[in-house]
């Protein structure tokens, strides 16, 4: 019998289609990820005893800070409605030193997966939610406005349109009775057990019900709140959540360069293998408990991802090497990527630097000459200091604007052309001067 999947069954082309539309290149990066979403939809539509043998293919992705390696991953997953998390393995550390354990990456994605069903089911009862909201608001505010038909759809108007967000009404709101218990334990082990503590505590302890009276606006959050929990099978959502967890998380494992190395046991890096062999039975595939209830990571898919300047992938021990099947390379953005990255993605950094300003009432008019002059400064920093790929566009672009986000409150209905010779005033100084570069952008 073939599972029901939740996302819809887009072919890799599709895939790397929707891709395009937020990231520039990295187009053998794209593949990798759009076959390894589709092979999930494949495997839902296998026999039972067929699916349980087939095990997500990992992905390694190697290269340079601010190519796109964390986005991909990220937009994967939206593409999915699967839940993700990003991690960095330099915050772990193995069992028995101060730090995080690689447990709590599951208790995250199982976190994550909760909020998303919830909002997904929140979206489908907003109908009920919005007009229960309203209902209990305008009962309080009109106490005839059951009977008053004619006035009802007057009401809910001036309502919805803010007009009543400074009426007062009462709204009975729950308080936890008792002093706050809190436990502050090094090990991140002790997580679970500082989770069962404070819930045993807080059923001692209770929680007290009162009237209190607030603003209209600030009433309506807490009762769309209470209605939501009201109308939402909790259970049920959780239920979904463990089972999107299991058959369709996403971790992404950032960092991983960090971790790898082979130590003789001594010095101030004696955790690094420990850490991965500690990742090894997560990525593996195993059990871990959760506060509500068991999870198992076999099907889960991991893309970790470093820069490996200085350390390799093959630095890595062997075993967690295996786990990483596919292997891509991210390349260095080009000038050509560079200027894509400024005009082409959905929102893409003139679009929102342009949108910021006409908030103030300022136009910015960005010739090509101008953006192809920005992609040229991008690149010579980066290859004069540091790659740091797309994001030093943010450097950039702020100074280059610098004065005029300054300024833009006292210019108002003013449009400023954005040209070479502007681009040229504004940065050519700078980014020639080595020093000031390395400070400065």
């Amino acid at each position: 019998m073939k599972k029901k999947v939740h996302f819809k069954p887009l072919t890799p082309n599709e895939i790397v289609a929707e891709l395009n539309h937020y990231i520039i290149g990295q187009e053998e990066a794209k593949k990798a990820v759009a076959v390894a979403l589709r092979n999930r939809w494949r495997r839902m539509q296998l026999a039972p005893e067929m699916r349980e043998e087939v095990i997500p293919k990992n992905i390694l992705m190697i290269g340079p800070t601010g190519v796109g390696k964390t986005e991909i991953a990220r937009r994967l997953a939206k593409l999915a409605g699967a839940p993700f998390v990003k991690v960095e393995a330099s915050k772990f550390t193995e069992v028995g030193y101060v730090g995080r354990d690689v447990d709590s990456i599951v208790r995250d994605l199982v976190s994550a997966a909760i909020q998303l069903v919830r909002d997904e089911e929140a979206a489908k009862a907003a109908g009920s939610v919005q007009r229960a909201v309203e209902d209990r608001v305008l009962h309080q505010l009109y106490p005839d406005f059951s009977a008053n038909f004619e006035l009802q759809e007057s009401r809910r108007k001036d309502l919805a349109a803010g007009r009543l967000n400074d009426q007062l009404i009462e709204v009975e709101v729950e308080e936890k009775q008792g002093p706050q218990l809190n436990i502050f334990s090094p090990q991140g082990g002790m997580e679970e057990m500082e989770i069962q503590v404070q819930n045993m505590m807080s059923g001692m302890m209770g929680s007290k019900r009162t009237r209190r009276e607030m603003p209209v606006g600030e009433a309506l959050k807490v009762i769309r709140s209470q209605e939501e929990a009201r109308l939402l099978d909790m259970a049920a959502v959780i239920r979904e959540a463990l089972e999107r967890t299991q058959q369709s998380g996403i971790v992404f494992i950032d960092e991983l360069d960090k971790v790898a190395g082979r130590e003789g046991g001594h010095g101030p890096d004696v955790s690094r293998e420990g850490v991965q062999r500690d990742l090894l039975p997560i990525v593996e595939g195993t059990t871990v408990q959760t506060k509500h209830g068991a999870v198992r990571t076999d099907y889960i898919l991991f893309i970790g991802a470093g820069a490996f300047h200085v350390s390799k992938p093959s630095d890595l021990i062997p075993e967690l090497q295996g786990r990483f099947p596919i292997r891509v390379e991210l390349k260095s953005l080009s000038r050509d990527d560079l200027k894509r990255i400024l005009t082409e993605p959905k929102n893409s950094l003139i679009r929102q630097y342009t949108a910021l300003m006409a908030a103030e009432e300022v136009t910015l008019e960005f010739k090509d000459e101008a953006v192809e002059a920005i992609a040229r400064y991008a690149e010579d920093v980066n290859t004069k200091m540091e790659d740091i790929g797309a994001r030093r566009l943010y450097t950039i672009m702020e100074k280059l604007l610098e004065e005029v986000s300054f300024h833009a409150p006292e210019m108002k209905d003013v449009t400023v052309p954005i040209d070479q010779n502007y681009v040229e005033q504004r940065l050519k100084k700078i980014v020639d001067a080595v020093d000031t570069t390395r400070y400065i952008l």
